[in-house]
């Protein structure tokens, strides 16, 4: 009997091709975009699985009452060294390392890379594999070096190097040979060696050649270290962390202690909630999405289901008159539902492969193939098609199996019109759906254009940098100052400028400062930026009052921004000049020398900060070299760039970067975002016009004698389109009112993240309903115009 359901099933399929094809794609697309939405939370949720005894293991995190002091991603450095001598009791193991980069070369190639310098235990703690070197001593010796697999293809070709030699320089411009000790198989996704989406390292070195890089972790004062702890079996972490805070009372400076909470993240979870839960809500928004999308799909399937139900009315009465049963009718449509979805999941199958590199490309993410997973996971699709077949099938095989014998016989649909509400519902369910995702991916749009198009306080336009070579001392800074002042000179320069920081959003330095004569109590937390005179003029920062640092420079010159001046109390920016500032724990006082407009310096989620800049030439510390070039030929000016860079910094690569991709990196969740949202109201408003493809066939064929009726009284075909295009105008409108206050709620979160937003208008919500409304009218006249120029003599022959 079930041959046989499938015989009549396919050959109904094969009767209504175009039909067909349009219900397989609609559920093919809805699967699919589920399908990959679910392989990539699956990825999602792995991360940090592969980790060894992950189930003990934490990441060091920090609550600080003054946001600015320091980073939540990183704690003081020796808690978790001290933690594991003081409490072994409590903790097994421990990891902890400081990231920086510098210039590695081999012969005639050199790149800036990321180096992760820490702790010995790092092989072993978290159980990442060598595939060339030994795990117990690759780390031991100084100068010794682990890189990754690709990092061996880079430079060498090859990973059979273990004994060779990478060349590295340090912060005050000395170099020297360090000899790889290990080749590092490619780990499984983690949290130690790509900590969050900026950081991807690919070096690694032992904690005892940090002084060759002029770092220091063991100072109970830095508090920039990225910190592990595996805990005992058993142990509680509210254990560790009453532990973690006895240290830091005991001994850091009052202005730490007094700020700071250490707390543990299982990392089991951490990757899911770090960055405000970012990948968490990222995991939650798509699929939700895709759970609206395929039910969409399902919905779409049981209308245009039901809406062939007039080709086959007489088909159904021949069968009930020869004795054919509900139960068998029943379970034939059951059969054709669940063959239609097992087609579709194919069709699905192959819309993964094809769509997969899309989603990568958007997601920013690996998405697995499918030949990659398990055997056992084909049961997934098959069951799923099975179970979604069953589900959209029952409600069209009950409908038409009960269908009254004569009515069948004479092809009306009797029954089958009487739930038209609920089906008219549905349809406005899908354009509800359609019209929250069109309004949202609208206002996303929007907002990142507000970050790209707002006036940031700087000018981003030609602006590139590019790191330097670093010697933090006085005659590196004379140094990169020469070099600065050769760029200056080249007629494609319209600016250039020596910096420590530039606006990429990861200025961690911060310091207490106050006025003097009043109490440390008082003191405010400062965003600190070293700088050299012309930063100003070449980022172009206006000035509010005062000037920017002058030549000949005065030791004691600092600049502030508005924010500054409104943090410590002064009526206006006029008003701070000539204000002495002292900083915390440090000795003389600095004299304000200029105000300069607040600008934004990091993501527009963050409130712009108080800001003190200080001269290169006092902190002796940089990273960047800032170039503005001028408008016109770019790739001359980059190549004559190229070429300067070459004769004043030999050996040393010229990895530039624009600022507007600079910008790019910081918003690169938003834009991944923005896409994903584009994509899925596309994908969304597709499926609920075939949901109208479904409906309006399903009117058209109840209706085909009214419609001649109507020709014969002498209605035009316009008053007849007018007809249908009332009824599900209506229905459209209705989601789209629904949808307005929706959508306007789930956006005010989403903005409710940034001290800086867009105000949301109607206009979103009204250009998605009338978009809408104007392609379904478009699919409503071109459906209804057929039926209407019908020869109304067919439509009133004799039943």
């Amino acid at each position: 009997m079930l041959k046989q359901y499938f015989i009549i099933g396919w050959r109904s399929l094969r009767k209504q091709k175009l039909f067909s094809l349009i219900n397989i794609l609609g559920l093919a697309a809805g699967i699919a975009f589920s399908l990959l939405i679910a392989a990539y939370v699956r990825e999602e949720l792995s991360v940090n699985s592969g980790l060894k005894n992950v189930g003990q293991l934490y990441k060091v995190e920090s609550k600080w009452k003054t946001e600015s002091m320091g980073l939540p991603l990183t704690s003081v450095g020796p808690l978790a060294r001290e933690m594991k001598r003081q409490f072994p009791d409590l903790v097994k193991n421990y990891y902890r390392w400081d990231g920086v980069t510098s210039t590695v070369s081999k012969g005639d190639k050199a790149f800036r890379e990321g180096l992760q310098i820490g702790d010995s235990t790092f092989l072993q703690m978290f159980g990442f594999n060598l595939i060339q070197g030994n795990i117990s001593t690759a780390l031991r010796e100084p100068f010794s070096l682990v890189i990754s697999e690709n990092m061996a293809r880079k430079y060498f070709g090859r990973t059979d190097i273990i004994g060779e030699t990478l060349n590295i320089e340090s912060f005050n411009g000395t170099r020297r040979d360090f000899q790889i000790t290990g080749v590092l198989a490619k780990p499984v996704r983690n949290s130690v060696t790509e900590v969050n989406s900026s950081n991807d390292n690919q070096f690694y070195i032992p904690l005892n050649t940090l002084s060759f890089f002029n770092r220091d972790i063991e100072r109970w004062n830095n508090q920039y270290v990225v910190q592990y702890l595996e805990l005992q079996p058993g142990t509680s972490p509210a254990l560790a962390e009453k532990a973690m805070k006895q240290l830091v009372t005991a001994n850091t400076i009052s202005d730490i202690s007094s700020n700071l909470t250490p707390y543990l993240v299982p990392m089991s979870d951490y990757y899911l909630v770090m960055e405000n839960g970012l990948v968490q809500k990222m995991i939650y928004t798509l699929s939700a999405i895709a759970l609206f999308i395929l039910g969409m799909a399902i919905i779409n399937f049981v209308n245009l289901s039901i809406s062939q139900a007039g080709r086959r009315m007489r088909e159904i009465g021949v069968r009930k008159t020869l004795g054919g049963k509900k139960s068998q009718l029943i379970g034939q449509f059951l059969t054709e539902s669940v063959l239609i979805v097992l087609l579709a999941t194919v069709v699905a199958l192959g819309l993964y492969i094809l769509a997969r590199p899309m989603f990568n490309s958007i997601l920013g993410k690996n998405i697995p193939s499918l030949f990659v997973f398990p055997v056992s996971y084909l049961a997934i699709p098959v069951m799923f098609a099975l179970v979604v077949g069953l589900i959209a099938g029952i409600y069209p095989a009950f409908v038409l199996g009960g269908l009254n014998s004569i009515n069948s016989l004479k092809g009306k649909l009797g029954t089958v019109g009487e739930n038209r509400w609920l089906r008219r519902s549905l349809i406005g369910f899908q354009f509800c759906l359609a019209a929250i995702v069109f309004s949202s991916a609208i206002i996303i749009s929007r907002q990142i254009e507000l970050f790209f198009g707002k006036d940031l306080g700087y000018d981003k336009e030609f602006v590139v940098s590019a790191q330097l070579p670093r010697d933090w001392s006085a005659a590196g800074v004379e140094k990169v100052e020469r070099i600065r002042d050769r760029f200056a000179r080249l007629p494609q320069v319209a600016g250039a400028s020596v910096s420590y920081e530039i606006p990429n959003g990861n200025n961690l330095n911060t310091v207490q400062m106050r006025q003097p004569g009043t109490d440390s109590v008082n003191a405010i937390s400062v965003t600190t930026l070293s700088t050299d005179q012309y930063y100003a003029d070449t980022y172009k920062l206006p000035l509010v009052a005062g000037k920017f640092f002058e030549t000949p420079y005065n030791a004691s010159d600092i600049v502030i921004n508005e924010k500054a001046v409104a943090a410590f109390g002064w009526k206006d920016a006029a008003d701070a000049i000539g204000r002495k500032l002292t900083v915390n724990q440090g000795s003389g006082d600095l004299i304000i020398k200029g105000v300069v407009r607040d600008f934004h310096f990091a993501s527009m989620q963050q409130p712009i900060e108080p800001s003190v800049f200080m001269n290169v030439r006092m902190i002796q510390v940089y990273r960047f070299l800032s170039l503005k070039i001028q408008p016109g030929n770019t790739a001359a000016s980059l190549a004559a760039l190229q070429k300067e860079w070459s004769a004043a910094l030999p050996g040393t690569p010229f990895e530039y970067t624009f600022m507007d991709d600079t910008l790019k990196k910081i918003y690169t969740n938003e834009i991944r975002l923005k896409q994903a949202a584009g994509l899925a109201s596309g994908l969304a408003i597709l499926i609920a016009l075939l949901g109208v493809v479904g409906l309006v066939s399903l009117n058209i064929q109840k209706r085909v004698k009214e419609i001649g009726i109507r020709k014969i009284v002498g209605a035009s075909v316009s008053s007849i389109i007018r007809l249908f295009l009332k009824d599900f105008l209506l229905i459209i409108t209705a989601g789209a009112l629904l949808a307005c206050p929706i959508a306007w709620l789930i956006m005010d979160q989403w903005l409710a993240d940034y001290a800086y937003r867009i105000r949301i208008s109607a206009s979103p919500f009204v250009t998605a309903s009338l978009a809408l409304g104007i392609i379904t009218s478009l699919l409503i006249v071109l459906q209804t115009m057929k039926a209407a120029t019908a020869n109304p003599v067919n439509s009133l022959r004799s039943e």
